[in-house]
């Protein structure tokens, strides 16, 4: 089953089209507020946007609103005035924003510098693959879970076409668990490959971009997902971990 569930994973990355798996050219500038996306793992649009957020390597606190979900969609429709999903807030510069497409040129105009449209041809073939890649899921990271709240925020270290942290993920919004994703996309071509691949041939530094640095300093290694609860004081690596630990102590 855990063969499967990975293989599935990359099939997902593998349709999308492996976007959302570096961050070359970072924003150039980080919100001073974090930024708060009401979400659903398995829609096709509000992967589009996690993409973005990796290529830019912009933090979020994630808000997920699967359906069937109660803990965060009627604050996104008290916001909004709907039930509509992605939904941006942007507390920096009171924004709050609809629609994937309007989503991603703000943050490309906002924090990288750069006035460009998100929608034409291109954008269709992401809306394609994006949807063929959702329909790959299966149902995973879209129907609402019985779970316990959690008091604060958990806190994970992805990247979006990473097929285990894509696993963490899906149930996290299932169980209705906010958590602050910290963006760790590739840094640099040498960050390319499976850790134990990478860190084989290529021998120097793996702080190639923010958050891999800061989770380098924190856990004396660079490998995603990296759950931290501040619930339980309770941080590993290891997706199989850490889907046991989410259903031990937070699915009901």
């Amino acid at each position: 089953m855990r063969a499967l569930a990975v293989g599935r994973s990359v099939l997902v990355s593998t349709l999308a089209g492996w976007r959302g798996s570096v961050a070359f050219r970072p924003a150039r500038q980080q919100p001073a507020e974090m930024l708060e996306l009401y979400d659903i793992e398995a829609c096709p649009y509000c992967r589009l946007v996690r993409e973005t957020l990796t290529r830019l390597d912009l933090d979020v606190l994630i808000r997920p609103c699967p359906k069937g979900g109660e803990r965060f969609r009627p604050q996104a429709r008290e916001l909004g005035g709907k039930a509509l999903f992605p939904l941006l807030v942007d507390p920096n510069t009171g924004r709050k924003l609809y629609e994937s497409a309007d989503i991603v040129e703000y943050l490309a105009q906002t924090y990288e510098g750069r006035v460009g449209s998100a929608r034409g041809l291109n954008r269709a073939l992401k809306v394609a693959s994006s949807t063929l890649a959702s329909a790959a899921q299966l149902g995973r990271g879209l129907m609402v879970r019985p779970s316990r709240a959690a008091a604060q925020p958990l806190e994970l270290y992805s990247f979006e076409t990473s097929p285990y942290s894509r696993l963490v993920r899906e149930r996290l919004c299932e169980l209705e668990l906010p958590y602050r994703l910290r963006s760790t996309g590739k840094g640099a071509p040498r960050d390319i490959g499976p850790p134990t691949v990478r860190d084989r041939w290529f021998k120097s530094e793996k702080a190639t971009s923010r958050n891999r640095a800061a989770l380098l300093a924190r856990a004396g290694h660079v490998q995603v997902p990296y759950l931290i609860d501040p619930n339980t004081g309770t941080e590993m690596f290891e997706s199989a971990n850490i889907l046991a630990y989410l259903d031990a102590t937070y699915a009901v």
